[in-house]
C-alpha cells in the first residue's frame, strides 16, 4: 500500500474529503492531489497530514527475512 492510498484511507475513517484536508494543511487543492497521484511525498508532510487527521505517525524499518523490527 502507498502513501496515497493509506492518505485517503485514512480520510474516509476520519469523515473528511482531500479537498477538506487540503484547507487544514493550509495548500491549495491541487497541490495536495497532485503529491497524492505522483505519490511524491516528504516526511514533513506526512507528519503534518497525521497533525490535521488528528493522527500519531509510526515509521519503522523492517528486515525483510526476519519481519523483525530494526530500528
Amino acid at each position: 500500500m502507498n502513501i496515497n492510498e493509506m492518505v485517503r484511507i485514512l480520510c474516509v475513517k476520519r469523515q473528511t474529503t482531500v479537498a477538506q484536508l487540503s484547507e487544514k494543511l493550509g495548500n491549495s487543492k491541487q497541490n495536495l492531489f497532485m503529491k497524492l497521484y505522483r505519490n511524491d511525498m516528504k516526511l514533513s508532510d506526512i507528519e503534518k497530514i497525521a497533525a490535521a487527521l488528528d493522527c500519531d505517525l509510526e515509521l519503522r524499518f523492517i528486515d525483510k527475512a526476519t519481519k523483525a523490527p530494526l530500528v
